[in-house]
């Protein structure tokens, strides 16, 4: 699963017994070399979706880590693109690894996605593999912070998977790992939220609707189709009400 530049296992350890913030400060400098970071593959995808239906002006990225998904902001964004994220440690190493010239300017803040620091100032935010760090009982909060920050007629966007078939190889391993997680967090303090399994398509969508945005879905056609004929992965575009100026 991870290459040699990657973290060992003790290191692995030790993040998974800190808490997010300070897991995820030690974890920085290896992170891009472990499976935990977003595939190209999803990236790419993704800003080609977003590139029919764009362009836009200003873009953040919620929840950035070393700022990955900040590549597609640039490809689809003319003005500025801003990354967000809890650990300073990984913002650090967002930094240094956009240290260069083209596209448009980029910002960086730490914040917590929970109470974002911002007003309504963009028309697009996008997030890649970071909502199973929150609570199903704060995602209504969580998507209340992204509608706040949006302008009328603002788009929020981010790519869903299909869920493991029940039974399979995958379905068991996400089900061990979050059984491990809810162990660890009621053993250990404090907690490192990590649960792949709570976010589930119907009830993102039932919650988005809920914060005020209008939802349609978008097939990645690259991941292929399952045996029923589902998407394997899509695209989830929730817009704000209103026109964009």
């Amino acid at each position: 699963m991870f290459t040699p530049q990657g973290p060992t296992f003790r290191e692995l350890a030790v993040q998974a017994l800190s808490s997010v913030e300070h897991g995820y400060d030690l974890l920085a400098p290896k992170f891009d070399h472990t499976p935990f970071r977003t595939p190209d593959s999803v990236l790419r995808s993704v800003a080609r979706a977003l590139r029919r239906i764009g362009p836009f002006q200003r873009g953040l990225d919620l929840c950035c880590g070393t700022g990955a998904g900040m590549d597609v902001l640039r490809s689809v964004c003319r003005e500025q693109v801003t990354g967000v994220d809890i650990s300073s440690g990984m913002l650090a190493v967002a930094r240094e690894r956009a240290a260069h010239p083209g596209g448009p300017p980029a910002a960086w803040v730490r914040g917590d996605a929970r109470a974002l620091p911002f007003g309504p100032a963009f028309d697009l935010v996008v997030s890649f593999g970071a909502f199973g760090h929150f609570l199903p009982r704060e995602m209504p909060g969580l998507f209340a912070q992204v509608h706040s920050v949006l302008r009328p007629g603002g788009r929020f966007a981010f790519p869903i998977g299909a869920p493991a078939r029940p039974g399979s190889r995958g379905y068991w391993a996400l089900l061990g790992f979050d059984a491990a997680m809810r162990v660890r967090n009621a053993v250990w303090r404090p907690p490192f939220v990590m649960y792949y399994r709570d976010f589930r398509l119907d009830d993102v969508r039932r919650e988005l609707v809920r914060a005020g945005f209008s939802v349609e879905l978008y097939a990645l056609p690259e991941f292929g189709r399952r045996s029923d004929g589902s998407p394997r992965c899509r695209m989830v575009v929730a817009t704000k009400p209103g026109s964009v100026e």
